[in-house]
């Protein structure tokens, strides 16, 4: 842990290239995350995840993924079941909330079967932003609902389904990114709500669950709270905001870097999400050149980072004794409901 650095990187392909072992080997990131592009069959899976874990020396270095259901579920059929978006599970829960809550937690107790066999460990769900009218549809259907109380309820269950299958979730995207008109992955959105119908409606649910132990930033400028710097590089959004009104004291990693809401060099864009406070800076598009302008400027562990992954290390959870065959035929009977 002396030599790992705060930061999390993609590859390109679904095997690691030289280039990739030399740059791990030196540069000890983390962890590392999966996107459609890395994904082949199980057993190329499970090796691809193997020789990640063993350039770092850590075998239970964190492996993250987006598996959310709906449109953004990087694992697909035939290899798992294309599972539902969010906004149906909320739809479940407000015309029966018991069975809307035991949905959500089944799902993500299913995503945890089929995770873990492949070696993946995290989990970047549940989504907490809620929506708000005249967004952009880059949340859409991802969120639960427009509710704060709806997509809190329904975040915890997610969670908590995660956690039962060993894994851990991300919470995304702190401190609400329901409001964005534009999508960050393309461009930067910007926020104009009061300080009190932001923390009224979009904090809400990262406020209560604030215990648990990662979170993921937005790329959004909030006006009312900071003009000038996206949340993700913003220190009065990360120190008055996320720590302070909102009280989370996890782990704090950065929504991919790559994304064209932030400006600048790759370099630049690392070495700003770092000195906003972000205690991990995340890069996902596996690209060589942009992966090596991050870890100059990416930092080894320590102080409040390194204290902040430990307790994420030493979260990982046991998982429970659910039977996937009862879940499965649980969860899908649900669904049928709708």
């Amino acid at each position: 842990m002396t030599r790992t650095k705060a930061m999390i990187l993609g590859c390109a392909g679904q095997a690691l290239t030289a280039d990739e072992v030399a740059l791990y080997r030196a540069e000890q990131p983390w962890g590392f995350i999966l996107f459609a592009r890395n994904l082949g069959e199980p057993q190329q899976i499970r090796d691809l995840v193997a020789s990640m874990r063993d350039n770092v020396g850590r075998p239970d270095a964190p492996v993250l993924i987006d598996q959310e259901g709906g449109r953004v579920q990087r694992i697909r059929p035939p290899m798992v079941e294309k599972y539902p978006a969010a906004a149906e599970l909320g739809a479940l829960f407000a015309a029966d909330p018991e069975q809307g809550l035991r949905a959500a937690w089944l799902m993500s107790r299913l995503h945890a079967f089929d995770l873990t066999r492949l070696g993946i460990n995290v989990d970047c769900l549940p989504v907490l932003d809620v929506l708000v009218e005249g967004a952009t549809p880059a949340i859409g259907n991802r969120a639960y609902g427009s509710d704060p109380r709806l997509v809190t309820a329904m975040g915890r269950a997610a969670a908590a389904g995660l956690k039962a299958g060993g894994m851990l979730p991300v919470m995304k995207h702190m401190p609400g990114h329901g409001r964005a008109t534009v999508d960050s992955h393309h461009d930067l959105p910007v926020v104009t709500a009061s300080v009190e119908e932001l923390d009224a409606h979009d904090f809400a649910p990262f406020r209560a669950m604030k215990d648990e132990v990662m979170t993921m930033s937005a790329h959004i400028v909030f006006t009312a709270i900071d003009a000038e710097r996206p949340a993700t590089t913003s220190r009065t959004v990360i120190e008055e905001i996320i720590r302070g009104r909102i009280g989370f004291d996890g782990l704090l990693l950065s929504d991919d870097s790559s994304m064209n809401a932030l400006k600048g060099t790759l370099g630049e864009r690392a070495a700003d999400i770092v000195a906003g406070g972000c205690d991990i800076v995340l890069h996902c598009n596996g690209v060589m050149e942009e992966m090596k302008q991050v870890v100059a400027e990416v930092p080894v562990l320590d102080g409040e980072r390194l204290r902040r992954v430990k307790a994420v290390e030493a979260a990982f959870p046991a998982p429970d004794d659910t039977s996937e065959e009862a879940a499965r035929s649980e969860f899908w009977s649900l669904l049928g409901s709708v």
